[in-house]
């Protein structure tokens, strides 16, 4: 199932196909043996307060989400090799670099996601 996920706050869309990782096997794995992210594409893993992009190829934004999708913490340009967390998070989004810019995410911003149409 892919998700739209729309910032409430800003008026901006994050992800017209944003894939779920909800399970252990899909979280551990995320975004690991893509070549790259797409526009508009993204994940978002929940349960999760922390990624790495040790082996990826390409660099991610990233956006931790408390429980009630509100943005606690963003981190642009996460590049390969590198690590991120949030102790207040409860899922990551991640999206293509210049997602975050591009949409005016910042923390407090509330996001809400919904099935997206089939393509």
């Amino acid at each position: 199932m892919a998700l739209r996920v729309f910032n409430r706050t800003r008026g901006t869309v994050l992800a017209t196909r944003a894939e779920v990782a909800g399970e252990s096997g899909s979280r551990r794995r995320g975004l690991l043996g893509r070549a790259s992210l797409e526009e508009g594409e993204g994940l978002w893993i929940v349960p999760c307060e922390a990624v790495h992009c040790f082996f990826m190829k390409f660099t991610i934004d990233v956006v931790f989400l408390d429980r009630r999708k509100r943005v606690v913490k963003v981190r642009p340009s996460l590049r390969p090799w590198r690590i991120s967390g949030s102790l207040r998070a409860h899922s990551v989004l991640e999206l293509p670099e210049g997602t975050i810019e591009a949409t005016g995410t910042q923390v407090g911003d509330e996001l809400e996601f919904e099935e997206a149409a089939p393509a």
